[in-house]
């Protein structure tokens, strides 16, 4: 059998096990079925009855898919409506509560919000900034709560919330892939097939590529095709090839950023983030030129180089770096680390100039 039938077949056979069990609970009424289900609602097959195409009113503002018949993705705009938020987010929990009764638990990859508490008790906290990576810690700590829920009960299933880009579910989806893919049986392949459809065709064209580049280190850490490198890392230089073009006569105005250098006998380890800025003419606004995450674990060399399609923001923007080796990042063992604070407690506030992901904290990045 050719690979697509394969695929074809394993399509229908995921759609026909998702059409049993929602059968049993009633859908939405017509007048709220494309609110509630603007995408499709279907463990990522076209056959669900429940599966409705996404309109293009502004009203539609959820996006709510089956992944796997025991793994649901929630996901929000950014922009959406607070009064339609919270509305949908009632009439999902309604249908949440009489497909899963209790069985459900709800994992918000956004900001802390008490109307999700309120809505439904059972809530873990692991949100990280709109389109930044989380922490590779983070990473595991997820993936071992959903396996820890899942295994604990056939009729439990996990509920992803995010409010924002969807590429904080992907992370998750993609690593959750990998994480069950060590002891799955020949029964969980469906499933399997079903979180790989659905990251490549609904995340990664709009995902970016530190949030690839982190799932790709969580596979290879499972596989062991990374090696763990846990010597200590300090940053020594930062340099950006070629200059963006964000003038209107090109080019970019430097942006100096204020930093707090640490004792040169506190070594630090673990996810970086970097990002570079231009500052507007005539105006204390400032654009973000690219951001980069990585983690200090998978880097063996001295040196470490981002091409345009790495960075985050620029691997898309015609105005940004020229593809290349864009950006170069130099380490040794010696020279003083410069740092930020962590976004861990980004739920207070949301900045736009945040630096660092995690617990392990650096950026050596002062001008664009």
């Amino acid at each position: 059998m050719s690979d697509s039938a394969s695929s074809e077949v394993a399509e229908r056979m995921v759609a026909a096990e998702l059409h049993q069990s929602h059968a049993k609970c009633p859908a939405p009424s017509p007048a709220h079925q494309s609110q509630l289900y603007p995408a499709e609602v279907k463990g990522y097959q076209h056959e669900l009855n429940m599966s409705v195409s996404r309109t293009t009113e502004d009203s539609c503002e959820l996006d709510l898919v089956y992944v796997t018949e025991r793994i649901i993705a929630v996901s929000f705009p950014s922009t959406a409506n607070e009064e339609n938020f919270r509305s949908n987010l009632r009439e999902v929990a309604q249908m949440l509560k009489c497909k899963h009764g209790g069985n459900y638990l709800l994992f918000n990859l956004s900001e802390r919000r008490p109307d999700i508490t309120k809505l439904h008790a059972k809530v873990l906290e692991f949100g990280w900034p709109d389109l930044h990576t989380p922490a590779l810690e983070k990473i595991c700590s997820v993936c071992k709560a959903m396996d820890t829920w899942l295994n604990a009960d056939p009729h439990n299933v996990v509920v992803l919330h995010n409010k924002g880009n969807r590429g904080r579910i992907g992370v998750v989806i993609a690593a959750y892939m990998h994480y069950s893919n060590i002891s799955a049986s020949a029964n969980q392949a469906l499933d399997r097939f079903a979180m790989k459809r659905f990251y490549e065709d609904k995340i990664v064209p709009i995902g970016q590529p530190s949030q690839r580049r982190y799932v790709h280190y969580f596979s290879g850490l499972l596989s062991g095709s990374i090696k763990m490198n846990n010597k200590p890392l300090f940053l020594h230089h930062v340099i950006m090839h070629g200059i963006p073009n964000f003038e209107s006569k090109g080019g970019c105005r430097p942006c100096n950023l204020f930093t707090h250098l640490v004792s040169t006998t506190s070594k630090e380890t673990g996810d970086i983030l970097l990002k570079c800025y231009h500052k507007k003419f005539r105006s204390p606004a400032r654009d973000v030129i690219f951001r980069v995450q990585f983690h200090t674990c998978a880097i063996h060399d001295l040196g470490v180089v981002f091409g345009k399609e790495d960075l985050d923001d620029a691997f898309k923007g015609m105005e940004h770096l020229e593809n290349g080796p864009s950006v170069s990042v130099d380490y040794n063992t010696s020279d003083p680390l410069i740092r930020w604070d962590s976004y861990d407690n980004f739920n207070g506030h949301q900045d736009d100039g945040m630096e660092v992901v995690g617990k392990s904290l650096c950026s050596g990045f002062h001008t664009c």
